[in-house]
């Protein structure tokens, strides 16, 4: 092996340091990664979602218009089963509007404010 081959350095997919991957192409191995790992989100987010009372319920009534009443949505957030696991997700989505896990916006942000 001559000195050139010896300081050939690669990338941890396995091409050469500098190898330039086509313009939209995504080496195999962490494109797969990539997918595992989204998928897996999504199953997550979509089983907790489809089990949610308000997937069941006119969604106009978590998402009222301003100054608009919260109280159905709330009263059908108690009864849920995953309002846990919804109040987790638009923390950390940060969901801007409706009600999530049986909270408006500024009792989230309240929240997050007493968390820090």
């Amino acid at each position: 092996m001559d000195s050139e081959e010896a300081d050939v350095r690669l990338e941890a997919d396995g091409r050469e340091w500098g190898q330039v991957v086509g313009w939209g192409e995504v080496p195999e191995q962490q494109l797969g990664d990539l997918t595992e790992l989204f998928d897996d989100a999504s199953a997550e987010e979509q089983d907790w979602q489809e089990r949610a009372l308000c997937a069941q319920t006119d969604p106009e009534a978590f998402f009222p218009e301003k100054g608009g009443s919260t109280r159905e949505a709330k009263r059908i957030c108690l009864g849920c089963e995953v309002k846990d696991e919804c109040l987790e997700y638009a923390l950390a989505h940060d969901e801007r509007f409706g009600i999530w896990g049986g909270l408006s916006e500024r009792e989230r942000r309240k929240l997050k404010k007493r968390a820090v």
